[in-house]
């Protein structure tokens, strides 16, 4: 039924955007949404958490839950975010599965499979990047067909290029013509289920990545100690958004490369951080960043639980200790 202050005429559908690390689904979510939301990084496993980002076209609103890539490791954080993929999927009405098309797109998909460990509800390939790949339509076809022999619940295939938007319109119709009439779980306009605290510390890691590249392994996070947000008060006084946060790095060497000579890669996270946060906050931002070393920080569980990665049932025994 629908709810009474929604109109009657209103549609909704959930999708799961799944596959391996790097398989462009932010980069998927940002080109449906039009506009960058989530963090997009050149390095696989940049996503860490699932997140529902919304958008509506006409009376359809479609939520899609960005996942992180799913993949096989016996470390406790990638056991985690794994978790997160699956959980991610869970209750949703259509998993897309996105496949590269440059890489060995079935041996992903079998790799895939494995670490989600899930039986997949109803799925449509998105074979991604296919602007680069050069793949005739009937490479794509027995392609499909031996996905579907793997993934029998998958339906049908369309090739995207999320970068250059190829075929994003078609993907866009695709959806809406799937969605069910229902009423809108966001009805007032708001893009995710993450407040600005989760995705500020999302922007302060993106910028981290782009600026030290190569110098810094993926053992690197960063929690938010606090957030205020802007507002105005009854008599007008404007207040900006006040942020702490500490970036997390596993050796005191890595602690040297994140502030950089005299401050100098922090102070340029920082201000690049900034300026993002600020166009999601609308508002004038004060950012204080500092670095801590936390020794294998992705082993302890106070921190992988406050960085929102709970325990799944393959998790192993790690640290409690701050």
């Amino acid at each position: 039924m629908l709810m009474t202050d929604q109109h009657p005429h209103n549609k909704h559908l959930m999708v799961a955007l799944l596959g391996k690390p790097n398989a462009g689904k932010s980069t998927l979510a940002n080109q449906l949404l039009g506009f960058d939301l989530s963090i997009v990084s050149s390095k696989p496993q940049t996503t860490r958490n699932h997140f529902q980002a919304v958008f509506v076209v006409d009376r359809t609103e479609i939520v899609l839950v960005d996942t992180p890539g799913a993949h096989s490791s016996n470390q406790e954080i990638n056991i985690r975010m794994t978790g997160q993929a699956q959980f991610g999927a869970e209750g949703v009405d259509l998993n897309l599965l996105l496949v590269d098309l440059n890489n060995d797109p079935l041996q992903d998909v079998i790799d895939f499979k494995k670490a989600f460990d899930r039986e997949l509800s109803k799925t449509w390939v998105l074979f991604t990047k296919q602007d680069r790949a050069n793949k005739t339509e009937e490479e794509m076809d027995e392609l499909f067909a031996k996905i579907k022999e793997l993934i029998p619940s998958v339906e049908r295939y369309i090739p995207i290029s999320a970068k250059t938007g190829d075929n994003i319109h078609i993907l866009t119709g695709a959806l809406v013509d799937e969605a069910k009439p229902g009423p809108h779980f966001y009805p007032q306009g708001d893009v995710s289920n993450k407040n600005m605290r989760f995705f500020a510390s999302e922007y302060i890691r993106e910028q981290a990545f782009k600026i030290l590249k190569d110098e810094l392994p993926y053992e690197l996070a960063v929690v938010v100690d606090d957030y205020q947000d802007p507002m105005t008060t009854k008599d007008g006084k404007e207040f900006d958004c006040k942020i702490s946060a500490t970036i997390l790095v596993n050796r005191p060497s890595q602690r040297a490369i994140v502030v950089g000579s005299k401050g100098s890669v922090i102070k340029q996270i920082g201000t690049n951080a900034r300026k993002k946060i600020e166009a999601m906050v609308g508002a004038r931002t004060h950012l204080n960043l500092h670095v801590k070393v936390s020794p294998k920080w992705f082993k302890n569980n106070y921190v992988l639980d406050e960085l929102g990665l709970p325990r799944t049932n393959k998790s192993n025994r790690v640290w409690r200790q701050k």
